[in-house]
């Protein structure tokens, strides 16, 4: 068969690009080894976001006295939470599934193997186990969005029995009673906010000097604290050194030139993911890579004319929907053979951690510019002045934008309730090169939390 474009991979990028191709007039064939949706779906954004939700109602439960009530025997069922994440996944895969029948789309159950610049096998496994190509596609295009795969660190012990990965985080059938966190990331926070209202004792391990290293480090700092108040522990500045499995775990680190440990009953590895690129031939086909990824221009376009990378494994931003937005600038560079109008700008992409406060940004943080020699201005505002936020109980939190001397922003950083729908409106400012003038010239609705960055530039 031929086709007009091969996209290796139905996750985010692919499948939204494969569905934005066919419905220009392209023959697009997807070729997924896995379940559909990809990491986001089925072991990533979207079931750690069900029980993110499940997480905050236990604790706003656990708070309701405050407002007359009484949950005194208030009983948490684990496998109901954990059946409701599956029931949303397969309810979302339902819904992908019907995509893929988009006239147009054709999609092919197997593993990719690039055999030439225009040409992709697709493996199946046969006899005796042994993978044996099943189709080979044709295409004047090809578009690889496999995704990422866990890291796991050099250090003794990373796969013994009792180490998980977010994967198996998901399919738990017990809370661990301690939990032991390597990695003060994203990752490794939204699970130590989770099952910390599920009630584990929870240790997060963070090798840099703060946990959320990408992020603003007064928002860092201000969320660590926060989530401490709460009954974490953090050991930032640590490196983790080996685990030990036995009747239970140990985690040996090493703290400003000591050696001490940490036991626990089950141990998350969460110190990031790495460009999935294993079956794909790379070198064959003299496809530049790192170990962050597959090289890409601005086009999305691999060293090899035709051959595009998008998402987690071109490295550049591991997000669900900058592959999305990467995936319509190849194509626009497809279709037309020109950069996109609106091309892919990486600083102005939202990001953001579910915990209980939420944490978002966008654009540059303090650091960054400090470093760079920017001259900017701080604008912050609090939670705990604002109407909605207090009658929510919500007073935990911050507003804090950086501008130019002349207003226009450069970042924007907020920790609070509702930071990654809020973080939106500083975004798209951001996009049409607005200013903290602009911001005080909208008038917001009262009460609403939204009021909170108005006052930040007021």
């Amino acid at each position: 068969m031929e086709y007009d474009i091969v996209i290796i991979g139905a996750g985010p990028g692919g499948y939204e690009t494969a569905v934005a191709a066919a419905r220009k007039g392209l023959s697009v064939a997807v070729i997924e080894k896995s379940d559909l949706g990809g990491t986001c779906l089925n072991c990533g954004c979207i079931p750690t976001k069900c029980l993110c939700r499940t997480a905050e109602i236990l604790e706003l439960v656990k708070g309701s006295a405050s407002h007359g009530i009484h949950a005194n025997d208030l009983q948490f069922d684990f496998a109901s939470a954990i059946q409701r994440k599956n029931q949303v996944v397969r309810q979302l895969q339902s819904g992908i599934d019907t995509l893929m029948k988009t006239p147009g789309i054709t999609l092919y159950r197997g593993e990719a193997h690039l055999a030439d610049a225009n040409t992709v096998n697709v493996l199946v496994v046969g006899s005796n186990d042994t993978k044996e190509v099943a189709d080979v596609i044709k295409t004047k295009n090809i578009i690889i969005a496999t995704g990422s795969v866990t890291k796991f660190l050099p250090i003794e012990g990373a796969h013994a029995p009792g180490v998980v990965t977010s994967t198996e985080m998901l399919n738990l059938t017990t809370i661990p009673k301690r939990l032991c966190i390597i990695g003060g990331g994203v990752i490794g926070l939204e699970f130590a906010s989770i099952y910390n209202s599920f009630g584990s004792e929870v240790t997060v391990v963070e090798f840099c000097k703060e946990i959320l290293p990408n992020f603003d480090r007064d928002l860092a700092k201000r969320l660590r604290t926060s989530l401490k108040k709460r009954g974490m522990t953090f050991y930032t500045g640590a490196a983790a050194k080996s685990i030990l499995s036995g009747d239970c775990m140990t985690v040996t680190y090493e703290e400003k030139g000591k050696e001490k440990t940490i036991d626990a009953d089950l141990v998350l590895m969460a110190v990031g993911r790495t460009a999935n690129v294993g079956s794909l031939n790379l070198d064959d086909l003299n496809i530049a890579y790192t170990p962050k990824g597959i090289e890409v221009d601005g086009n999305m376009q691999t060293s090899v004319p035709g051959i595009y990378a998008i998402g987690d494994v071109n490295g550049l931003l591991q997000l669900a929907h900058a592959a999305k937005a990467q995936g319509i600038i190849a194509l626009e560079h497809i279709l037309h053979g020109k950069t996109h109008k609106s091309a892919l700008d990486l600083g102005i992409i939202p990001a953001a951690v579910f915990t209980v406060p939420e944490a978002a940004m966008v654009g540059k943080t303090e650091e960054q510019l400090m470093d760079s020699g920017v001259a900017y201005n701080v604008y912050k505002s609090f939670y705990r002045a604002n109407g909605k936020a207090l009658s929510m109980d919500a007073e935990d939190g911050i507003v804090k934008i950086l501008a130019s001397e002349d207003g226009q922003l450069l970042g924007a950083h907020i920790l609070g309730a509702h930071a990654s729908d809020l973080i939106h409106e500083l975004a798209i400012l951001m996009i049409k090169r607005g200013s903290v003038h602009d911001i005080s010239n909208t008038v917001h609705a009262h009460p609403s939390l939204s009021e909170i960055i108005l006052s930040a530039t007021e």
